[in-house]
C-alpha cells in the first residue's frame, strides 16, 4: 500500500495517488473543543475512554496517531458522534472522489473508513466509505445511545451486524442494525468495499 503521510496508507488494491490520511490538526482542535464543552479535565477523559493520559495529551497537540479505536471511544465518552472528532468546514458543494477525504485506519484490523459526510445541525447522521482486506475483524464498541447503522455492500462480501446477529452481504444488499450495541465488520473477499450511514437520535 502506499504512504500517505503520517502513518496512513492507502487502502485501495495497488494503492494510488491520494492525499493524506486524517490531518492530525483537525482531530486536536475538536478534541479540544469537545472536551471544553464537556467540562472534562485530560485525566478525566482518558479515564472515561481507557486510554493512557498521555495518549490524550499527544492527540490534543497533534503529534499523535490515532486510530479508529480510540477515537471511537473518545468520542463515546464524549458523547458526540464520531463524526464529530473528524469531519472539517466544507464548502456548499462538496465532491469526494474515489480515494479521497479524511481517512482513518482500524489499529487491530485490515479495515479503513473514509467520512464523507458529516451530519449537519439537526440532522444527526454521518456517512463512511468502507475499504476492508479478509484476515481480519474490525470489532466496533457500542456508539453512543440511540445509533443505528445502515450499510450497503459495494464490492466484495462482508460478514457483518450485531455480535450473535451478523449477516453475509453481496453487493447491492442492504442492512440496518443497532449500533449502540457491540457489532462488527469482516472482509471474505479481497476488495470488499461499503457504504455506512450512522445515524444518531
Amino acid at each position: 500500500m502506499t504512504d500517505l503521510g503520517d502513518g496512513a496508507k492507502d487502502p485501495r488494491p495497488g494503492g494510488g495517488n491520494a492525499p493524506a490520511g486524517l490531518p492530525r490538526d483537525w482531530v486536536a482542535s475538536a478534541l479540544r473543543r469537545e472536551r471544553t464543552r464537556a467540562g472534562l479535565s485530560l485525566s478525566e477523559l482518558a479515564k472515561r475512554a481507557g486510554i493512557a493520559k498521555s495518549t490524550l495529551s499527544q492527540l490534543e497537540a497533534a503529534t499523535g496517531n490515532p486510530g479508529i479505536e480510540t477515537l471511537w471511544a473518545l468520542a463515546v465518552a464524549l458523547g458526540v458522534p464520531f463524526s464529530v472528532l473528524v469531519e472539517s468546514p466544507g464548502p456548499a458543494v462538496t465532491v469526494i472522489r474515489a480515494g479521497e477525504g479524511p481517512t482513518m485506519r482500524a489499529e487491530q484490523a485490515s479495515y479503513a473508513g473514509t467520512l464523507l459526510s458529516a451530519g449537519p445541525s439537526g440532522v444527526r447522521r454521518d456517512i463512511y466509505h468502507g475499504a476492508m482486506e479478509p484476515g481480519s475483524v474490525r470489532a466496533s464498541e457500542p456508539h453512543i445511545p440511540g445509533s443505528v447503522e445502515h450499510l450497503i455492500v459495494s464490492t466484495g462480501r462482508l460478514l457483518a451486524g450485531p455480535d450473535g446477529e451478523r449477516v453475509e452481504l453481496d453487493p447491492g444488499d442492504y442492512m440496518s442494525y443497532r449500533g449502540d450495541v457491540p457489532h462488527a465488520y469482516e472482509a471474505l473477499v479481497p476488495g470488499t468495499t461499503f457504504v455506512l450511514v450512522m445515524q444518531h437520535v
